[in-house]
């Protein structure tokens, strides 16, 4: 019995994006989460983890829960911070703060500390018990972040290879399962519909990509290499 499963270490964060409406708030966290399937090209993976009604929030509003992960703890720093000022601070109407508030303080990473300087002078401190916020004005009222948000040790990987006599068939117990998982709190299926069709290995004949498709897995290769699909 092969009992092979991928999973690695990854330093993680979690966000709570909030607004005047999920309309917004998911807005705001789809745009975040744009271009975020995988760390080998996209340096993070990050997902909706779930929506979040008024009374789950800092300030009362709905929200939106988002996982970010990256093998690196500066990675993720950059990722979060760039992300949160091009895609959560122009949305309008939200604010963002810590989702794993009271994690050690020398794991944090700075956002709002790091973001205020668009304020150019008029942004202000707030500080409420031992959680320091920026509200940095914009053209719709206050954009309001949190100062520096907490990180943890997460798990990454790709587990499920799933065969069909069709590839709708394979579809329909890909998707089965995604609606499974997404029941897990504190999980997120980064990949397009929670999906990868291109599996990919380790390495290429071109020196210069780090991972290709994986043909031994691909239908229409079985007769021109090694196929490793059942019958």
């Amino acid at each position: 019995l092969d009992t092979f499963a991928e999973a690695f270490a990854v330093n993680g964060t979690r966000l709570i994006i909030t607004a005047v409406n999920h309309r917004w708030a998911q807005t705001a966290a789809d745009e975040f989460c744009g271009l975020a399937t995988s760390v080998i090209a996209c340096k993070v993976e990050a997902a909706t983890e779930r929506q979040l009604s008024a009374d789950e929030t800092p300030d009362g509003r709905p929200g939106v829960a988002v996982l970010v992960f990256a093998f690196g703890r500066d990675d993720l720093a950059k990722a979060v911070a760039d992300r949160v000022g091009q895609c959560v601070l122009t949305c309008p109407t939200t604010a963002c703060y810590d989702g794993l508030p009271g994690g050690e303080k020398e794991r944090r990473i700075s956002v709002g500390a790091a973001l205020r300087f668009f304020g150019d002078g008029n942004q202000i401190a707030k500080k409420l018990g031992d959680r320091r916020f920026w509200r940095i004005p914009v053209m719709d009222g206050e954009f309001v972040c949190e100062d520096k948000i907490g990180t943890l040790t997460g798990i990454g990987g790709g587990n499920l290879l799933i065969c069909g006599v069709d590839q709708a068939a394979a579809l329909h117990a890909a998707d089965t399962a995604v609606t499974a998982m997404r029941k897990v709190a504190g999980t997120i299926l980064p990949f397009p519909g929670g999906i990868v069709r291109s599996g990919s290995k380790v390495g290429s004949i071109y020196k210069k990509l780090p991972a290709s498709t994986n043909d031994a897995y691909c239908p229409t290769l079985r007769a021109r290499t090694k196929s490793a699909l059942p019958e």
